[in-house]
């Protein structure tokens, strides 16, 4: 997908028409991990990740740090992500090390989610938490408006201090996981959402229920 161009919308009409352009990728949107080169780069990938300083951010803690690998650096940086799986996850069967490192190897582009947390300010670490949350996925979104695709990863690989500290991560900051991020290799196949209307309610004064939560 492209970036979006407003060419066609009138003047009088272009507010609405762009409108209904973001909350359609909005909609549309799905990670995928099955990339190929390009990954975003120079200015576009700055203003990408710029997105993720737009999330809300309680007392203005910026909480965001964004680590890029990309290039010859994945080589090195695949072989720190084995040791720390070795370390923290040691019964790991070595098969599932050994393709997550080449998973690491091979990805495009990676983006370490660093999160600056601030355990002693007046803003609670758990809302410190949802900003840099908030902020993921803007940049996960960017990404697709951009054309490109990407998906969050997590494991125990987060817990490792020698990989944090390589990130820039001293201790207490942490890391909340890694977007893989480049070009889908074909087309991102439409994922099934639940119906919004078991997710939602009016509340008129009294108690409400979701369809979602009944048996």
């Amino acid at each position: 997908m492209q970036s979006f161009l407003l060419a066609e919308c009138s003047v009088r009409s272009i507010s609405l028409c762009m409108s209904q352009s973001v909350l359609d990728v909005l909609l549309s949107r799905a990670s995928t991990d099955q990339l190929v080169e390009p990954a975003p780069a120079g200015d576009q990938l700055a203003r990408i990740l710029s997105a993720g300083l737009r999330a809300p951010d309680h007392g203005k803690l910026r909480p965001w740090r964004y680590t890029v690998i990309t290039g010859e650096h994945r080589e090195t940086f695949s072989e720190q992500f084995h040791d720390a799986l070795l370390r923290q996850s040691p019964d790991m069967p070595e098969a599932n090390r050994l393709k997550r490192r080449e998973r690491m190897r091979t990805m495009p582009a990676i983006i370490a989610l660093g999160f600056h947390v601030q355990p002693d300010a007046k803003i609670p670490v758990s809302e410190q938490e949802m900003a840099l949350a908030a902020g993921a996925m803007n940049v996960l979104n960017a990404l697709y408006v951009e054309g490109f695709g990407g998906v969050w990863v997590t494991g125990a690989f987060q817990k490792d201090r020698a990989l944090l500290e390589s990130l820039g991560l001293p201790a207490p900051h942490r890391l909340e996981g890694l977007l893989l991020v480049g070009t889908p290799s074909g087309p991102v196949p439409a994922k099934r959402r639940p119906d919004i209307e078991s997710y939602m309610a009016l509340w008129q004064g009294k108690s409400v229920s979701f369809a979602a939560d009944k048996g």
